[in-house]
């Protein structure tokens, strides 16, 4: 890790009394003190200063938060923007993007320039920032497979540091930045390693190779994008219509034994290789749907009807009282199978 010297900055815009509303995709009616909004390096320098006063919490596209109530934090947001090419090999492009660039107009830029990596990752809400802290993944592409680097601002110290994959610590939608460094940075800018005329493509995960077939189209940056986008809209309700936060929980991973175990009671269960490990990884939606939650609702919160992954606000819900159904889920999904399920989303 990188550390660059000290800078000056200018002051960030400040707002009061806000509501977030719009600032989180459930669509939750929470109110904030106290809002900043960080769109340059330049806006960096007053973070230490209002932490001192208050806890920070930092916030990109509010696509992996639940607000329980209202927050007693001073929340960042962060909206530095911009898409460059830093670097080019013979086989590869290095892009740097800000922090609060959307994920997928990122996809977007990279599908239009024919550069592979991320397209299967098309259509994930969210923004840069937040996607090397969550290692976030989708049709067998993570994060990892493709980050090159990113630069971070060390709240308390007011430096600029670099952070090389290994000093990331990727795991599955985990990473340093939600372990030991969990508010201490904010994440500026990230550099993804791109292929140039990529030839080779991950189409075996999820429905991917049989709508490729049903289109009668090959493997292609453009095509897998597209078809994912298709597969997404299918499954997945649109955070401007319905209020939801996409997978709200993490596949859990188990052991061979405990899987052979449950095979043999359902023989059509999903699953999934761990690279590196004789454990299984199981959909956690398959599971939330055998166990009867799919399509439950109780007046505005309930689980998403064509995805049993994805919990919904259906206009005026609560946040705690979406907490609460997870809850109740996560006790039903370790009654029945022995799993203990995760939060993917961030509570407040």
């Amino acid at each position: 890790m990188k550390v660059k010297k000290r800078m000056k900055f200018a002051t960030m815009k400040a707002l009061n009394n806000i509501s977030l509303k719009d600032w989180n995709t459930f669509g939750l009616a929470v109110e904030a003190a106290n809002a900043y909004i960080v769109s340059s390096l330049d806006d960096l320098k007053g973070l230490k200063e209002i932490k001192k006063n208050s806890e920070l919490l930092i916030l990109g596209g509010g696509s992996n938060i639940l607000f329980t109530k209202n927050p007693t934090q001073s929340i960042i947001k962060n909206e530095i923007k911009g898409i460059e090419i830093v670097e080019e090999t013979e086989k590869h492009i290095f892009v740097k993007a800000g922090g609060g660039e959307i994920w997928h107009d990122l996809v977007m830029w990279s599908v239009a320039q024919n550069l592979g990596g991320i397209e299967n990752l098309s259509l994930i809400p969210g923004t840069v920032g937040a996607s090397p802290i969550q290692n976030i993944g989708a049709y067998g592409v993570e994060i990892k497979d493709v980050f090159e680097s990113l630069e971070a601002w060390h709240i308390d110290k007011e430096e600029l540091h670099t952070f090389k994959t290994e000093d990331c610590k990727f795991d599955y939608r985990n990473s340093v930045f939600k372990q030991e460094f969990k508010g201490q940075y904010l994440i500026c800018s990230v550099i993804f390693r791109l292929e140039k005329n990529p030839t080779v493509f991950k189409t075996s995960y999820g429905a991917i190779q049989d709508e490729l077939e049903s289109r009668g189209l090959k493997p292609s940056v453009k095509n897998i994008s597209d078809v994912v986008i298709a597969i997404r809209k299918s499954k997945l309700p649109d955070p401007a219509e319905i209020g939801n936060s996409g997978s709200f929980f993490k596949n859990p991973i188990i052991s061979k034994e405990h899987f052979e175990k449950l095979l043999a009671e359902y023989s059509t269960m999903p699953h999934y290789a761990v690279e590196g490990s004789t454990d299984v990884k199981v959909p956690a939606g398959w599971l939330i749907e055998k166990a009867g939650w799919k399509g439950f609702r109780d007046g505005d919160i309930g689980v998403h009807a064509k995805q049993a992954l994805v919990l919904v606000n259906y206009g005026n819900g609560k946040g705690q009282d979406i907490y609460e159904l997870s809850t109740k889920i996560i006790e039903d999904i370790k009654t029945k199978f022995g799993i203990e399920l995760e939060r993917e989303v961030n509570c407040i």
